[in-house]
């Protein structure tokens, strides 16, 4: 009898250590996916600004107290659901009842409120395009179905306009002015601070600041229609001579010579003439204003707005296959021009590299 009992608990005890392991297991992947999300260019808990980590302070705050008023709501109902053998009165239940209702239906949340808006307010001002003593640089970004457009209307030599993409001085503020050219669109960088919308008709303008040069990923943060997902940015801070730089390569002369130089891709610009410039502008060869300008296309890093990386013949394959690459854009199929031209048309674009 001895024997079998020590031999039952030997067994139970084998079994143990299994499902300890396995409990363990599953909490450290639980912890590993938690903190994988806190980083990326995409993070807000992965600050590389002072109006993010202001952003970060809050979050941090409301969950936080959040979590607070879930344990002790949990507690309150386990509390409740005891059985509890006290009589009382008529007069002493409704003073219990008020207390709960003051305390729970007014006291709570007007704290709750205030709490939130002493850490929200001043972030939120901060964020706001106040005057300072040197104007801070101001970048134009239009939000379209399903794409966007950069302008940098103080540039040197006339406005610069591009798409998809965003480069901004690093170590300074910087102002955006943001619109809707159809529909309500949000911007947001993560990593750069909090997101503002995009109302057609309207600008609205946020301040935000990189600390050093790194690049971010930026996404529409509202619901815009069927590409919605598919409508990513390309935030690259710089250098402040980096970005002069940039903005000089940029200039109306420069893209109108680059796009114009070769005459090897004249059959190319003849074709683009044809089927491609009532909607796009390429600097020197159409002005067509519908679409993404082009003009620089061959140096941005993604096609469609992130839907593929620009690599050699990637402009080729997105004029073949964009609406299986990014269903629902308002760009036509090209099934009445044959291989030969798709394929010329995005050799000659891909140049187009300042």
């Amino acid at each position: 009898m001895r024997e079998r009992n020590s031999a039952t608990s030997t067994s139970m005890s084998y079994r143990a250590v299994p499902r300890t392991r396995q409990a363990a297991c599953w909490l450290g992947l639980g912890l590993l996916f938690g903190v994988s999300g806190c980083s990326g260019d995409s993070s807000i808990l992965d600050p590389a600004g002072p109006a993010a980590r202001d952003v970060r302070l809050i979050w941090w705050v409301m969950l936080v107290f959040a979590t607070v008023v879930l344990v002790g709501v949990t507690v309150v109902w386990l509390y409740a659901f005891k059985p509890h053998n006290v009589e009382r009165t008529p007069a002493q239940e409704r003073r219990i009842a008020r207390r709960w209702i003051i305390g729970g239906g007014l006291v709570l949340p007007i704290a709750s409120i205030t709490a939130l808006l002493t850490f929200g307010v001043p972030a939120g001002q901060r964020m706001l395009p106040l005057p300072l003593d040197e104007p801070p640089e101001v970048i134009e970004v239009i939000g379209h179905q399903w794409w966007w457009e950069v302008r940098y209307p103080g540039a040197e030599g006339g406005e610069v306009v591009t798409a998809n993409q965003l480069v901004m001085p690093a170590g300074e503020p910087v102002d955006f002015h943001v619109s809707g050219a159809d529909v309500i669109h949000a911007f947001w960088v993560p990593r750069l601070g909090g997101k503002i919308d995009m109302l057609p008709g309207r600008v609205n303008k946020i301040r935000l600041e990189a600390d050093e040069p790194a690049v971010f990923g930026a996404q529409c943060a509202e619901l815009c229609g069927v590409g919605h997902a598919h409508m990513h940015l390309y935030v690259e801070a710089v250098p402040r001579d980096d970005f002069e730089a940039w903005l000089a390569a940029r200039q109306e002369a420069t893209l109108s010579e680059l796009a114009t130089r070769d005459s090897t891709h004249d059959d190319a610009r003849d074709a683009f003439m044809t089927h491609c410039a009532s909607c796009h502008r390429v600097a020197g060869v159409s002005e067509g204003g519908v679409g993404p300008n082009l003009s620089d296309v061959g140096s941005r890093t993604t096609l469609g707005a992130g839907a593929m990386a620009m690599e050699e013949g990637a402009v080729s394959q997105w004029l073949q296959r964009h609406q299986a690459l990014k269903p629902g854009n308002k760009m036509p199929t090209h099934n009445d021009i044959d291989t030969d031209t798709l394929d010329a048309l995005g050799a000659w674009l891909e140049t187009l590299t300042p």
